[in-house]
């Protein structure tokens, strides 16, 4: 790692010893290359958490405890990264946008005949499309069952009229743009972002795990008992519907199961390292084009990290500015955040992208402590 970043090692660091971290990566290019590729902690909630694990590249071992090595954060270990994905599956349909085989401002009934809604496709990635909340309620299990649950989406009645006011689509983004990305292609949005992104741009992330894939996971934890019932918001409320339906979303027993990792829900189960996410916000800030290899066009990136609604979101309860796919901020970064504290961003201004993934599913406190660390070093 440079040392010039030393002080974002140390925060990472200082989070881990403290207790606050139990398990995380973080990534971070700068100027075009990667100058932060940290890692430390257990993927295990089984035995002793003893002290703090920390490594960086050819540093492993510079700080270590006698932690098993079987426990070990290693620097291919998988972490589910919730909306951290939302982006991630909103690239695959905007890969077919770029080769003209989606028009952004089609009706979505285009590509999808049985669809009700009266949406265009630009209102689905920027989650202005009225259908924050799967309309039917629904057990874990369906949660295989995509067939099922875009067929739910397909015969719904919008909560608002589509384009009028947004409303993040919790869980429902993910089938809404696979359903889309499936019609037009062929291929689950799983397949798709293995085939034609992840692939040539070798990123280590993915919807729907294969077993061996499974086996290099990291176990979710909570930070406190609470963290679901806070998550999930009050009860009957349009966040609660949008979050809690299928079940199991915030139930560890269901998010460390088989059932979750192998299933696409592209909205919130991105299982993924850091290090993968902040090579792909580094293709995107480059305009489209990683290690000489270009996936998108620079007019692609900018229509799709181009501000789309700016206003209140009915969901987050607070004024957004959506992106197709991403939120963007005021200091001109655009990325997404996931609940439990996972992120990933580009942030043009600074010339830098910021990947933290973890699996102590908590407040986002942690990513703005290492932010500012990083910041300080600029």
């Amino acid at each position: 790692m440079h040392a010039r970043f030393a002080p974002v090692r140390d925060c990472f660091h200082d989070l881990l010893t403290s207790g606050r971290e139990t398990g995380a990566s973080l990534a971070i290019w700068y100027d075009g290359q990667p100058v932060v590729d940290l890692v430390g902690g257990s993927r295990t909630t089984d035995g002793p958490e003893v002290g703090a694990r920390t490594t960086d590249g050819p540093e492993v071992g510079a700080r270590t405890t006698d932690r098993p090595d079987g426990a070990a954060w290693r620097h291919d270990t998988l972490v589910n990264v919730y909306s951290v994905g939302k982006p991630v599956a909103a690239l695959c349909l905007l890969m077919l946008v770029d080769q003209g085989r989606i028009d952004l401002d089609a009706p979505v009934t285009r590509y999808w005949p049985e669809f009700r809604t009266p949406a265009i496709v630009r209102q689905v990635l920027s989650h202005t499309a009225g259908l924050p909340a799967f309309p039917v309620p629904r057990p874990a299990t369906a949660i295989t069952d995509w067939a099922l649950l875009t067929g739910d989406l397909a015969a719904a009645d919008p909560e608002w009229t589509p384009g009028s006011v947004a409303g993040e689509h919790a869980w429902t983004y993910g089938h809404l743009v696979g359903e889309l990305v499936r019609r037009v292609d062929g291929r689950s949005v799983g397949r798709y972002l293995a085939d034609e992104i992840a692939g040539p741009w070798r990123l280590d992330l993915g919807f729907g795990l294969a077993a061996a894939d499974q086996r290099r996971c990291a176990d979710l934890r909570y930070g406190d008992p609470q963290w679901p019932t806070r998550a999930l918001g009050t009860p009957g409320s349009l966040r609660a519907r949008a979050m809690g339906n299928p079940a199991g979303g915030l139930d560890l027993t269901v998010l460390n199961s088989p059932l979750w990792r192998g299933a696409e829900v592209p909205a919130v189960n991105l299982h993924a390292t850091a290090a993968g996410l902040a090579r792909l916000y580094a293709g995107l800030l480059a305009g489209g084009v990683l290690d000489g290899v270009r996936l998108f066009s620079p007019d692609l990136v900018a229509e799709a990290t181009k501000v789309q609604y700016d206003g209140p979101d009915l969901v987050l309860d607070r004024i957004a500015q959506w992106t197709l796919g991403m939120q963007w901020e005021p200091d001109g970064s655009w990325g997404m955040g996931g609940i439990g504290g996972s992120s990933a961003w580009a942030d043009p201004g600074r010339g830098y992208t910021f990947a933290y993934a973890t699996a102590t599913l908590a407040e986002h406190d942690r990513v703005d402590e290492l932010a500012e660390a990083l910041h300080s070093c600029l």
